[in-house]
């Protein structure tokens, strides 16, 4: 595996647990409650996460050759990744509830959204961030170098099995799944990691707006 997709791992597993590290030292050198380093230092790996991920990946970013950036291919699968996303999300949910009993509503989703409304800038991390941190990761990579080696269905299992592990909210892992899955085959289809991208971005971006200003109507 090329040393890039180390660096990217490595700047991943950065984002995730470099809390550990910066929590009890900022607690020494600053007056800051633990919540406030908490989300602050969140914010702060993420951004630093997706600037450090575009370097590295920098020579693997090219089009495909003589092909260019075929804008309105782009566009086109985005809005039809877009709806095949919310079907996988919605047949996912009808299967779960029915054979677990589970609702559809998502603890981790629920959790972010509360953070969220606390810390405003907080949103930049599911509607920016991690699009491009999980799929440059999770797609480029790992289903990558999976769909060399085995092939679409068995790397797409593969990696929307870790994708949806990875987020840690396991009543609802036919959901996570099911969406790695459709980016998945958008990135394979398309050979173009913008466009799954943009299909996380846009998920991301209706789950904040309806839940940050409440505008479902209240379960009855």
């Amino acid at each position: 595996m090329h040393r890039s997709y180390w660096a990217v791992i490595a700047t991943y597993i950065f984002t995730q647990f470099s809390i550990i590290l910066a929590l009890p030292l900022f607690l020494k050198l600053t007056s800051f409650d633990q919540q406030d380093i908490i989300i602050n230092w969140t914010i702060f790996s993420f951004i630093l996460g997706v600037f450090l991920t575009i370097y590295f990946m920098r020579p693997f970013m090219k089009f495909p050759e003589g092909e260019g950036l075929r804008l309105g291919m782009i566009v086109k699968w985005t809005i039809i990744g877009i709806f095949m996303a919310y079907g996988s999300q919605i047949i996912a949910g009808i299967v779960q509830e029915a054979l677990f009993g589970v609702d559809t509503g998502s603890e981790n989703t629920e959790e972010i959204m509360r953070i969220a409304k606390a810390y405003p800038l907080f949103t930049i991390i599911p509607i920016l961030s991690a699009p491009i941190l999980e799929e440059i990761l999770f797609r480029k990579i790992l289903f990558g170098l999976l769909d060399e080696r085995f092939g679409f269905m068995i790397a797409a299992i593969l990696s929307s099995t870790i994708f949806s592990l990875i987020h840690q909210d396991f009543s609802h892992f036919l959901v996570y799944f099911a969406m790695g899955f459709v980016f998945a085959y958008l990135y394979a289809r398309t050979q173009r990691i913008l466009v799954p991208i943009l299909v996380h971005m846009a998920l991301n971006s209706v789950t904040v707006i309806v839940l940050f200003f409440d505008l479902l109507p209240p379960i009855q």
